[in-house]
Formats: structure tokens, C-alpha cells, sequence
């Protein structure tokens, strides 16, 4: 899986720690096609997470030179919110279904900018607002997403 190498030490824990809840981890699924705008997906029915490596490349104008340059922090920022994303959804489905935190303190945290993202995730069949809001401020929390993976989910 190319995504793994744009990931820190706590992202690549996080994948060991979602193969260990029996969930297996594809990259550019035949999903990824339903939208060039969506980096991630999660499957609750076949336990399974997917990465849209070649979506993010497309939405961050990534050139494979760029790897050479070491100049790929906006790809690698996408992959890795994309995989803590949705890993906090596994969590919650471990979770049966309900978010983790408390919802009026997760709303007071979001930003603008994922806010708008929120509304596009919106759009996909079976989403839950609150589930997503949780979702989007996990993105930036590896720490927090292990510790939840092991307290939910093993």
C-alpha cells in the first residue's frame, strides 16, 4: 500500500492497532471512483477502511517528483485525516453506532474549514452528523484515535 509511506509512527500504530480489530485496510478501492472529492471510506459491514491515495494526489496537484523533494506535507496531511477519520467511524461502530465524546464540545471545537467538509460527507448515504462531527476533530488527534481504538475496539 503506497499511502503508508506519507504516515507518521503514530499513524502506522493506528494501522496495526484497526488490523488487530479484525478490520482490514484497501487503497484505491473501486469505491474511490464514486468521487475524485472523497480520500477515505469505511465499510462497517465488511470491516473495512479505504484509503484514496490516488484522489488525494489529484486533489493536492501531488507530482511523483515531489517525493524526491521531500515536498508532499498537504498529501501526506490528507492521508493521514483521512485514515484517522476513518478509523474514529470503526471506533464508534465498535462503539455501537454512538459517538465517543460529547457532541456539544466536539461542535464547539471544529473549525470552518471542516465544517464545509463535514457538509460534503453529508452526502454520502448512511451518514450520521454527529458521528461525522466527531470524526473530523479526531483527524487531528493520533494520540487520542489509539487511545480509543484500544478502548472500544480490543
Amino acid at each position: 500500500m503506497e499511502f503508508i509511506i506519507f504516515l507518521s509512527k503514530l499513524d502506522k500504530e493506528i494501522i496495526e492497532l484497526v488490523s488487530k480489530a479484525n478490520y482490514s485496510i484497501e487503497e484505491n478501492a473501486p469505491i474511490c471512483l464514486k468521487s475524485k472529492k472523497y480520500i477515505g471510506f469505511h465499510n462497517k459491514a465488511e470491516k473495512l477502511i479505504v484509503i484514496c491515495t490516488d484522489n488525494a494526489k489529484k486533489i493536492t496537484n501531488f507530482r511523483n517528483k515531489q517525493l524526491l523533494n521531500k515536498d508532499n506535507y498537504k498529501l501526506e496531511l490528507y492521508i493521514k485525516r483521512a485514515l484517522r477519520h476513518e478509523a474514529t467511524h470503526m471506533i464508534q461502530s465498535c462503539n455501537n453506532n454512538k459517538i465517543i465524546g460529547d457532541i456539544e464540545d466536539i461542535k464547539k471545537r471544529l473549525n470552518k474549514n471542516k465544517i464545509k467538509a463535514l457538509k460534503s460527507s453529508m452526502k454520502i448515504p448512511g451518514s450520521n452528523l454527529n458521528r461525522e462531527f466527531e470524526a473530523y476533530l479526531m483527524e487531528d488527534k493520533p494520540r487520542k484515535v489509539i487511545k480509543a481504538i484500544k478502548k472500544y475496539c480490543l
